[in-house]
């Protein structure tokens, strides 16, 4: 195999950084919280929402169309150790540690722009 394709198999399988992220109003402290299993992209595709005024958050929207982006941090707030996790079980760590920063900071209403999760109907 010559170098060039051992080093693009090599960056294919080289887990991307995963975890929860942020999107942080400095102006009025309303925050998004997400989680991902791609971090870098996560924050480009956030970025280019905004940008090309198409979020599916109205109300980030408006605030970034209002503020302006200078106004807005784009923060990792937990990143997952693909190390230390199974492969098969990233995407569960991410939902898992999302849960956990939603509940830590409660990103609703006047604090936020996530939109509450209806509860799993009971069995």
């Amino acid at each position: 195999m010559d170098r060039r394709k051992e080093l693009k198999l090599a960056y294919k399988e080289t887990p991307r950084p995963m975890g929860v992220y942020a999107i942080r109003n400095n102006a009025n402290g309303k925050v998004l919280v997400g989680g991902t299993m791609n971090l870098p992209a996560a924050f480009n595709a956030q970025s280019f929402q905004l940008r090309m005024n198409s979020h599916r958050s109205k109300e980030l929207q408006r605030d970034w169309d209002s503020f302006g982006g200078e106004a807005f941090a784009f923060e990792v707030l937990e990143e997952i150790d693909a190390a230390k996790v199974p492969a098969d079980e990233w995407r569960e760590a991410v939902a898992a540690l999302e849960e956990k920063w939603l509940d830590k900071l409660q990103p609703y209403d006047d604090k936020g722009y996530n939109t509450r999760r209806k509860e799993k109907a009971a069995r």
